[in-house]
C-alpha cells in the first residue's frame, strides 16, 4: 500500500493513498491522494432537480449576477481580495484558517485527525452531489469572454469546470453547518464564515453570485441528507470528542 503524508499546518495524518488524475480546478485538490470515499452515493441526492437552472443571461437575476461581477472587479489589491486568493485553497488557505478562528479551536492541531477526516469525507461528497448538476447545467464561469483581473491566474479548467453551483461554496458551507453542530455556542461565527468561503468566489471572479447561492443551497441539503448515514453519525460523535480538547488556534483576527 502506498502511504501518503496530509501536511495542514503542523499536523501529520498517515493515510492510505493511490494516484488520482488533477481535478479540473486545482483549487479543489484533495489534501492528499487517498482510498477515502465520501459518504453518500450519486443516487443520494438529485441536485440538478433541488436547485433548477441557473438565472438566464437575458433575466433580471442573470443581469444582476453579471453587474456583481463587474462590480467585484474594483476589489482587486484590496484585503478582501487577499482573502479571496487564500479561501481560494480550501485545505491549506485561508478556509479552514477561517473555520478554526470561528470556533476557537484549530482544526490543523494533530489531534484533529478525525474530525479533519470527517470534513473530508464531506468534501468528496461535495463532489459526489455537486458535479452532476454542474455538467448537467454547464453554465459558463464570468470571467469567459473578458481579461478583466481575477484573484487566481486564468487557466483552462475555468473553461471545463462549469460554475453552477460553486463547489467552493458547497463545501464551506456544509463544513459550518457541521462544525456548527459540534460547537452550537460557536454556531454564528461558523456560518458567517462559510458565507464568506462561498462569497471569496464571486470577489475572486470564478463565480457568479447564484452559482454560490445554489452551492449553499446544496450544501446545506447534503447536510440533511449526510445525518441518515451511520458512518457519518458515528465520525460525527468522535469529532465532537476531539474537538472539544483541541488548542486554540494562533494568529486569528481580533474579536
Amino acid at each position: 500500500m502506498i502511504r501518503s503524508l496530509f501536511l495542514t499546518g503542523t499536523a501529520v495524518l498517515m493515510l492510505g493513498a493511490a494516484p488520482s488524475p488533477p481535478p479540473a480546478d486545482p483549487s479543489l485538490a484533495q489534501p492528499v491522494a487517498t482510498r477515502l470515499t465520501g459518504y453518500l452515493s450519486p443516487d443520494a441526492l438529485d441536485g440538478k432537480a433541488i436547485l433548477g437552472p441557473p438565472p438566464a443571461a437575458d433575466s433580471a437575476l442573470g443581469k444582476a449576477d453579471r453587474a456583481i461581477y463587474e462590480a467585484t472587479r474594483a476589489l482587486d489589491g484590496s484585503s478582501r481580495w487577499r482573502d479571496a486568493q487564500q479561501d481560494n485553497d480550501l485545505w491549506t488557505g485561508g478556509a479552514q484558517r477561517r473555520l478554526s478562528c470561528a470556533q476557537g479551536r484549530d482544526l490543523a492541531a494533530a489531534t484533529m485527525t478525525r474530525t479533519r477526516r470527517l470534513l473530508h469525507r464531506v468534501e468528496l461528497d461535495v463532489h459526489t452531489i455537486g458535479t452532476p448538476p454542474k455538467d448537467y447545467y454547464g453554465r459558463l464561469r464570468p470571467p469567459m469572454g473578458d481579461s478583466q483581473p481575477l484573484c487566481v491566474p486564468r487557466a483552462n479548467w475555468m473553461r471545463t469546470n462549469a460554475s453552477y453551483p460553486s463547489g467552493h461554496a458547497m463545501a464551506g458551507w456544509a463544513w459550518a453547518l457541521i462544525l456548527a453542530e459540534i460547537n452550537p455556542a460557536k454556531a454564528s461565527a461558523l456560518m458567517i464564515a462559510g458565507r464568506e468561503i462561498g462569497q471569496s468566489r464571486v470577489v475572486c471572479g470564478v463565480h457568479f453570485a447564484s452559482d454560490v447561492a445554489a452551492g449553499r443551497d446544496l450544501g446545506a441539503a447534503m447536510v440533511a441528507r449526510l445525518h441518515a448515514h451511520r458512518g457519518f453519525q458515528a465520525d460525527l460523535r468522535a469529532a465532537k470528542a476531539e474537538l472539544a480538547r483541541a488548542p486554540k488556534p494562533a494568529n486569528c483576527p481580533a474579536d
